[in-house]
């Protein structure tokens, strides 16, 4: 990204240089820069309201209140997340920052929900590795016939009653797991009910009326979040 936008910077003002528009190409930078900079002090106010209020809410027991409210969407979403596991609250302070429009603020949960899945994913390789050295260990006539059928039958019980058991196939390290696709594909399409962020932008360049985007941004991220759920629940089945 940082090749991306120097290039294009560098882009603009050699051609401004060379079609003898100097001083443009020095006003615009100037004015950019100064506009940067405005919009900064503005988000900087909107994210540090917010951010408080968040932690007010937090305090007060208002967030695990809402987390509790919804687990049962997470489970549905995050089947084969054990329970109780760290990177369910992460997912779901991050879903709840993006609710209110708080893109800033959920990128701290996002980043550590994927810390978490990650660290998820190294407990599930570590149970594969002990599975297989068992399966090394019971490798002898009568052993390894009543080792298998013991852990087949275990094997079909905790398909049934935990999904979100240790003992599943891991992904290869420096791989993302399926968890972490459909947490990133979650996470992008945000569902937003109060869009903070554009309505601060809106408001910092004129707009009459900076909060009538929320009512077709409730209905896009609606379809967005409602296709990206139906998507990753369609690939959990397929695979």
């Amino acid at each position: 990204m940082n090749v991306i936008w120097g290039v294009m910077l560098l882009t603009g003002i050699g051609y401004g240089v060379l079609t003898g528009r100097v001083d443009a190409v020095s006003e615009a930078l100037l004015s950019s820069a100064k506009e940067g900079v405005s919009l900064c002090v503005t988000m900087f106010g909107v994210m540090a309201l917010w951010s408080g209020l968040m932690e007010i809410a937090s305090d007060a027991g208002l967030i695990q209140a809402i987390e509790g409210k919804l687990r049962p969407v997470m489970r549905f979403l995050f089947p084969n997340i054990p329970e109780g596991h760290p990177a369910l609250e992460s997912i779901t302070t991050n879903c709840i920052c993006n609710l209110l429009g708080l893109g800033s603020a959920s990128t701290v949960y996002g980043l550590k929900a994927m810390e978490e899945l990650e660290a998820l994913e190294e407990q599930r390789r570590t149970a594969r590795r002990t599975e297989e050295t068992e399966t090394a260990a019971g490798a002898s006539g009568q052993v390894k016939e009543q080792w298998y059928k013991k852990k087949q039958a275990s094997c079909l019980k905790g398909r049934r009653t935990n999904r979100g058991r240790l003992s599943r196939d891991a992904a290869p390290r420096g791989t993302a797991s399926n968890e972490m696709c459909n947490f990133l594909i979650l996470n992008i399409s945000s569902l937003q009910l109060i869009p903070m962020t554009i309505i601060a932008y809106r408001s910092q360049y004129g707009s009459v009326n900076p909060t009538a985007i929320i009512a077709p941004g409730i209905v896009a991220t609606a379809v967005s979040t409602g296709v990206a759920v139906i998507v990753c629940r369609g690939m959990d089945r397929l695979r």
